[in-house]
């Protein structure tokens, strides 16, 4: 019998081995009488979605490989051409992206973030609540500017080299109040500790690697491997130690991911669904402002109306967290206790190994000097090109000739310009090395830019026109159209809180692209702002905290071996809740003042006047699948 369970668990390995080959016919084929029995346009993107839904939840082929399919498929099947489609790939938004990539390449090649992440440790001290604040603060601040998968990438081979030395005061020192622990210890499982003569601790955190959604490439750890010299080990630590111990090290492993997770909110640039919105968006006004008046309307989102939107929100969950985290793991019954001071005489050690880290970085570099300057002056020409009820640099150029991605691109190219040292030429010239070496090089870039990221984006917008286009999102929101009779309140609640819950399961950027249209459409049907629901739900995508497979930096974190899924699921569950309720107030004040929900924009009453916004005819839900017959 259990060569028979074996055999047969050898056979379903085999044919799920063939998903990659299996699974794209399978899911190409089943639906295919939606086309072959109907001329519809918005039935024939609707097979496409289907297709590509299924292709992104299961992951068969590579994410940003399935971004590609509306390239054939939708000209095919007669939804767009491909010259609409293809322009769809490299537009504004997503060369503000590659713009915010290749800034974050150079921050990353000459350790910028490092030095701060560092820097702000030396100061936060080394008790548990302020460690946990300050790993999160340079986490939380660097996931606005750089993905949320390198910085918490960046951010965990910090937590490993501290926990492993804490590893050793626990087995050293005997503790015995859970109380007097300063900082945490990690699991044995991935920190081997070895005795030699009794006189040195050898401490190796162990590398591992975590699968990335955001652009499906492996994300690799980086081994850290400290000795510290120690005295003989005179006693054990109490059981109770070594489980408040292992309690700190979940607390603070789980910091990391939610750090980067809220962090992405609060630019528009942090993290993919951002910029998805913000394609939608300004695709839906320019559309509706063409059939109003024969002008391209802007929607009102960019860079400094985003952030004085989510940065409230991102920071009010970040501080959230950070007590629940501490309230959830580490006994604090009431918030002052989160905030108390524990007596330790460890503290000096745990100093002194940070300030070890943030002495091994060297001076301050030209290069990182140089980079400062240009990221600080990105971040102003953001802000500063079209604030709220001020003139920005840029009403300085007529009509609507500049964007958020002219600056971004600016800098970009800046960086292949500016010198990395202080050029060795006339007087100054010692050696015969060479005179000019730029910040950046191209081969460094292009072999650090998550270019599928890039392409992920250019198929959700491809696929978001075509359903806009073709009536498919119309159809969408007509049938939801039900849903309506729901104050804004309480549909602005359950779409916040179905995205938290799908995102844990899917890919946040496919879960915005296939959303947008259709909460766009219904808010259109339902006579409210389209920008209230499509908003809410474009916060939620990044609320992700429950499981590994949910956001990148919770598989990072999750492949560490510090934690479990019960561990992440039971904390996490909690947070999406915390996080929700952030949201719900956020969009319902200060979001309401900046972009005025309350009213409906004037293109869009038209709009909802003519009852459609596109040429094409949308077949009800019956005609769709109904395959006996051809749709007309």
């Amino acid at each position: 019998m259990p060569n028979v369970r074996t055999k047969v668990w050898n056979i379903v390995k085999d044919i799920w081995s063939l998903k990659p080959v299996l699974l794209p016919v399978l899911v190409t084929l089943l639906p295919l009488p939606m086309v072959t029995n109907s001329e519809s346009k918005a039935t024939r993107c609707g097979y496409t979605v289907i297709v590509m839904a299924v292709l992104w939840l299961t992951e068969a082929l590579p994410i940003p490989v399935t971004s590609l399919v509306p390239i054939f498929m939708l000209p095919m099947l007669g939804v767009s051409t491909a010259k609409e489609v293809s322009s769809s790939y490299v537009t504004d938004t997503s060369m503000l992206f590659l713009g915010g990539l290749i800034v974050a390449v150079a921050v990353e090649e000459w350790n910028l973030h490092r030095r701060i992440a560092l820097a702000i440790l030396r100061l936060v001290g080394a008790q548990p609540n302020l460690l946990m604040l300050g790993l999160m603060l340079p986490t939380w601040f660097l996931s606005m500017w750089i993905s949320n998968t390198a910085a918490a990438a960046m951010m965990i081979p910090i937590v490993g080299a501290v926990t492993s030395h804490v590893k050793s005061v626990v087995i050293e020192g005997g503790m015995e109040d859970p109380d007097d622990l300063c900082l945490l210890a990690t699991n044995d499982k991935d920190v081997h500790v070895e005795m030699q003569k009794g006189e040195k601790v050898v401490l190796t955190s162990v590398s591992k690697k975590s699968n990335e959604k955001e652009n499906s490439n492996d994300v690799n750890s980086t081994s850290q491997n400290a000795q510290y010299n120690r005295s003989p080990s005179r006693s054990s630590a109490s059981p109770d130690a070594l489980r408040m111990h292992s309690k700190l090290s979940k607390a603070l492993a789980l910091s990391i991911a939610y750090a980067a997770n809220t962090g992405g909110i609060a630019t528009l640039t942090g993290t993919p669904p951002n910029l998805v919105f913000k394609a939608v968006t300004d695709e839906a006004y320019a559309q509706a402002g063409k059939l109003y008046d024969g002008q391209e309307w802007d929607s009102g989102v960019n860079f400094t109306s985003w952030l004085l939107f989510a940065l409230p929100i991102s920071f009010l969950t970040l501080i959230l967290g950070w007590l629940w985290l501490q309230m959830f793991f580490l006994r604090c019954k009431q918030p002052c206790d989160c905030f108390r001071k524990i007596k330790s005489d460890r503290d000096k050690e745990v100093r002194e190994i940070i300030a070890k880290e943030f002495k091994a970085l060297g001076r301050i570099t030209f290069a990182e000097c140089l980079i400062s300057i240009l990221f600080i002056s990105l971040a102003f020409l953001w802000i500063f090109r079209d604030p709220p009820n001020i003139k920005g640099w840029g009403d300085f150029f007529p009509g609507r000739y500049v964007s958020d991605s002219t600056p971004v691109m600016l800098i970009a190219v800046l960086l292949f310009v500016l010198p990395a040292k202080i050029p060795a030429i006339f007087c100054a010239r010692k050696t015969d090395e060479d005179r000019y070496t730029p910040l950046l090089t191209w081969e460094k870039t292009a072999e650090k830019v998550p270019w599928g990221v890039i392409v992920l984006l250019g198929g959700g917008f491809a696929l978001a026109q075509a359903s806009g286009r073709s009536g498919l999102s119309k159809w969408f929101g007509d049938s939801l159209e039900f849903f309506a009779s729901y104050s804004p309140f309480v549909m602005c609640l359950v779409v916040s809180l179905v995205v938290a819950a799908v995102t844990e399961v899917t890919s946040n950027t496919a879960t915005a692209t296939l959303l947008m249209p259709i909460l766009q459409e219904l808010s259109i049907a339902a006579g409210m702002n389209p920008l209230y629901l499509m908003m809410a739900a474009a916060v939620a995508c990044s609320f992700a905290f429950m499981l590994p497979v949910a956001t990148p930096p919770s598989a990072i974190v999750f492949a560490h071996g510090y934690l479990s899924i019960p561990d992440m699921a039971s904390a996490g569950l909690a947070m999406n809740v915390i996080a929700v309720f952030i949201l719900t107030v956020g969009i319902n004040t200060w979001g309401n003042l900046l972009f005025n929900f309350d009213t409906i924009p004037v293109i869009f009453e038209e709009i909802k006047k003519n009852q459609t916004l596109v040429v094409s005819v949308v077949q009800p839900i019956e005609s769709m699948f109904n395959v006996s017959k051809p749709l007309v």
